[in-house]
């Protein structure tokens, strides 16, 4: 697996929803939604089924093999 790619965020927390779209990992809203409930998307390693849940910098996010770490702006 890859090292996960730095994707900055504007302010101090982001919701794990908005961060899969804005790290392109996934396409829509309503597509977040899906993977998030099947519990595709890990957060530190970790399996997180909570759409809400407020990243914040250094976690590091994991869908199909794709990591995206949330950076400060």
């Amino acid at each position: 697996m890859s090292d996960p790619v730095d994707v900055p965020i504007a302010d101090e927390v982001i919701r794990l929803g908005q961060f899969l779209k804005l790290a392109n990992l996934i396409d829509s809203g309503s597509e977040a939604k899906t993977v998030i409930a099947q519990g595709l998307v890990r957060v530190n390693d970790e399996v997180e089924t909570r759409r809400g849940r407020q990243l914040q910098a250094g976690d590091v996010v994991t869908l199909a093999g794709h990591k995206a770490r949330v950076a400060a702006d």
